[in-house]
């Protein structure tokens, strides 16, 4: 009698352990999904701030039509792409063309003393801001879900149930190190 308590005691145990375990995949997917949409609410934001920046420019730089040809088609292959990888490929254009149209900009001194602009770069400036910081809480939780993946015995269970890797959301900081190039 004895030996089936002992026997019923460590099937209870290793399905306690199974049901956690599971549960703890499914807290840290929920999270990367959370995570994830953080910093699409703050790159939908900047999007909805670089037609309002293009316009102000367009009025004060409007021979500059090609640098705001290129924000245009940046930011919509940036609205367009889905996954992390590409997401973050296409924020690297994106801003790369920003950084050209703020070049622009320092051409024109009417345009760097109207309010509007300077409310749009500041504005433009605190997304920027918003989107490292979900950016950074966003590979924390995809690391925290990859270590729980990697980890033995933990990843008997992911593996069991399914879960996947996810990608880590990564700019290019060497873009932002390399000087602009403006042409006129």
């Amino acid at each position: 009698m004895t030996l089936l308590y002992i026997v019923l005691g460590i099937i209870a145990v290793v399905i306690l352990w199974i049901i956690f375990g599971y549960n703890r995949f499914v807290s840290l997917t929920n999270r990367v999904k959370e995570a994830w949409s953080d910093i699409d609410i703050q790159l939908k934001r900047r999007y909805d701030l670089i037609p309002n920046l293009v316009e102000t420019v367009k009025g004060y730089a409007g021979h500059e039509s090609s640098t705001l040809e290129k924000v245009t088609e940046m930011r919509t292959r940036a609205m367009n792409a889905t996954a992390p990888a590409d997401k973050a490929a296409a924020e690297n254009m994106l801003s790369g063309a920003l950084k050209s149209l703020f070049a622009v900009a320092e051409n024109y001194p009417d345009l760097k003393a109207n309010t509007n602009f300077l409310e749009l770069q500041r504005e433009l400036s605190d997304t920027e801001n918003k989107i490292q910081a979900a950016r950074r809480f966003y590979n924390s939780v995809v690391q925290d879900l990859q270590n729980a993946l990697q980890s033995f015995p933990s990843n008997l269970i992911g593996s069991t149930f399914g879960f996947q890797p996810r990608d880590f959301f990564q700019l290019d900081n060497d873009a932002a190190k390399e000087p602009v190039k403006v042409q006129f």
